[in-house]
């Protein structure tokens, strides 16, 4: 099958993304992980993609789109793939259409409290880079990590101004594309709340393997 995840950052949309890869036996592609794959092969299109990250100019939407034909167009994802970070507008979104046909939409429905909540709240050590959460993953010590005992600390995209800012611009860019592909009749929302088993568990009953 092949899907769209969409939803705000902190969704947990790339952490179900990797269990339903497994489970479903298909690609999860992420535009991060095509413009890696892309830079470190020297393609045409990676190195074209090298010098505008060098220049620190954001990659056009034509350069995306054409990455994204060049993916999907490998035999990994010819009986299914998961697009997760793509496309993020409805520019992209018309692109794409001349490229692949999805079976689903998959919104993961939170509210920005509860995104707030989860990356705010997130630690990483300094040391050994081991991830916590002052709520869900909390260390035996505060600030201390479990493993290697030294300090831990905030990103800085995980700041609240920065989750604040990436929300305003999730909902300006990318929040629009729920609307279109709800005309098209593709959005399936899921409750991106809960444990990720359980979403899974929703994902694997809304979405049976053939």
């Amino acid at each position: 099958m092949k899907f769209i995840f969409l939803g705000p950052p902190g969704a947990g949309k790339g952490t179900l993304a990797a269990k339903v890869a497994e489970s479903y036996q298909i690609p999860h592609i992420s535009t991060g992980e095509i413009f890696r794959a892309a830079i470190k092969n020297q393609t045409p299109l990676g190195k074209k993609v090298q010098a505008i990250i060098d220049s620190g100019a954001l990659v056009g939407d034509d350069i995306t789109v054409e990455l994204v034909r060049e993916r999907l167009a490998k035999e990994d994802a010819q009986k299914g793939f998961i697009l997760d970070g793509f496309p993020r507008t409805i520019p992209q979104a018309e692109a794409l259409e001349d490229i692949a046909t999805v079976n689903a939409v998959v919104n993961f429905d939170i509210a920005d409290e509860g995104v707030v909540e989860r990356l705010s709240g997130r630690r990483v050590c300094k040391n050994c880079g081991g991830n916590y959460h002052v709520k869900f993953m909390a260390p035996k010590v505060e600030n201390k990590c479990d493993k290697c005992g030294n300090e831990l600390y905030i990103r800085d995209d995980d700041k609240i101004e920065a989750i604040t800012h990436r929300l305003e611009v999730y909902r300006e860019q990318t929040a629009p594309l729920i609307g279109y592909y709800q005309d098209k009749n593709l959005l399936v929302d899921i409750d991106a709340r809960p444990a990720t088993e359980i979403i899974l568990k929703e994902f694997e009953t809304k979405f049976p393997q053939a």
